[in-house]
């Protein structure tokens, strides 16, 4: 136990807290967001044992990764379609693009739903149109999607273990301390909730866009970068990404202000009329 309470991996563990903090405003965005379709009765103990399990998970892919990391990395298939479909897929290539397609499909599935009319004239029984269960099972399996990019960052900073599952466990905390609070901004003020949706709609084509590397960095060997029609699929920045989520807030929240001033000068007309 001594040997790990060094001033490296204190730093590392510091530097991790902070990866995973960054990295899984996505991930507590989708729990609050998702929560909200079980019962409203279960809506707290399902952010809270789906956190927990999915915290309990990331530990066992973490304990999973560190020691098959090599195998992970090799690409099981390489496609050869010259000029339209090239390049290598492994097991991070298909965790990134099914997990993209998944959360892009979601995102646009309950942006579509919000503009139903059924949706506005039965709000309320629309929170409840999932079971408890089947919302804790996909906030798990999110969850673990959206972890896989946290665990391939933190691997590249350090590989000891007790360090990492730490820090794994200490952002779990977090979450589940914030979860709460993040679902009731949303639910008391509900534009929010098309602002994440959208922002949960990036967050899958930035998964989209880390698919075509993968093969390529695990394998040092940039020929197995996906390719479509002679073009690489390149990953968007996070800095890129964080500014783009930044902006989006920029323009809810001034649009919000003019709607109210507007709102407020109508109904000082209408008072002196």
């Amino acid at each position: 136990m001594a040997e790990l309470l060094t001033i490296e991996n204190l730093g590392n563990l510091l530097m991790l807290c902070f990866l995973q903090a960054v990295l899984g405003f996505d991930n507590l965005l989708y729990i609050s967001i998702e929560s909200q379709r079980a019962p409203l009765a279960q809506q707290k103990a399902v952010r809270f044992w789906g956190i927990l399990i999915a915290v309990a998970l990331r530990v066992i892919l973490l304990f999973v990764m560190i020691r098959l990391i090599a195998s992970l990395s090799e690409p099981f298939f390489v496609m050869n379609w010259t000029g339209v479909l090239e390049g290598g897929v492994n097991f991070s290539t298909l965790v990134f693009l099914l997990g993209g397609a998944f959360i892009i499909y979601t995102a646009v599935k309950e942006i579509s739903h919000m503009l139903s009319v059924q949706h506005l004239d039965h709000d309320v029984e629309g929170k409840a149109g999932k079971s408890g269960l089947r919302v804790v099972a996909l906030i798990v399996v999110m969850n673990m999607i959206f972890s896989f990019d946290s665990i391939l960052s933190a691997l590249a900073i350090t590989d000891v273990f007790p360090v990492l599952a730490t820090a794994i466990v200490i952002s779990g905390l977090a979450m589940v301390l914030l979860a709460d609070g993040v679902t009731a901004f949303i639910q008391k003020n509900r534009m929010y909730e098309v602002l994440g949706l959208f922002i949960l709609l990036i967050v899958g084509v930035v998964l989209l866009g880390e698919a075509g590397p993968a093969a390529a960095h695990a394998m040092h060997n940039d020929a197995l970068q996906l390719q479509f029609f002679g073009h690489p699929l390149i990953p968007m920045s996070k800095t890129t990404f964080y500014f783009a989520v930044l902006v989006l807030f920029a323009v809810e929240f001034l649009q919000t202000g003019y709607g109210r001033k507007l709102e407020a000068e109508r109904r000082s007309g209408q008072t002196q009329r």
